[in-house]
């Protein structure tokens, strides 16, 4: 992470950003109380249980609180510096 970013919502906010690190917990729920029974190891899933494919973490602007993936705010921050004038 160290390219410039910048928010696709507000298009001001270039320095105060949020870094949410997503860490997936596998659980098995009992079906009537809603009560944990297991935690599970990613590599202890069965073939129902999906491994989590998202982003392992998320940027949210400090400014106006959108929160995307981090190539949305670098993306937008190199399309406003190629429309920049020379």
């Amino acid at each position: 992470m160290t390219k410039p970013l910048l928010c696709p919502t507000c298009k001001s906010n270039r320095m105060r950003f949020t870094v949410i690190e997503q860490v997936p917990r596998y659980i098995r729920l009992d079906p009537q109380t809603g009560e944990v029974v297991q935690q599970l190891q990613s590599d202890e899933l069965d073939v129902f249980h999906q491994p989590y494919k998202g982003e392992s973490y998320m940027i949210q602007c400090g400014v106006c609180g959108t929160t995307e993936s981090e190539e949305r705010f670098v993306k937008m921050a190199q399309l406003m510096q190629s429309q920049r004038p020379i």
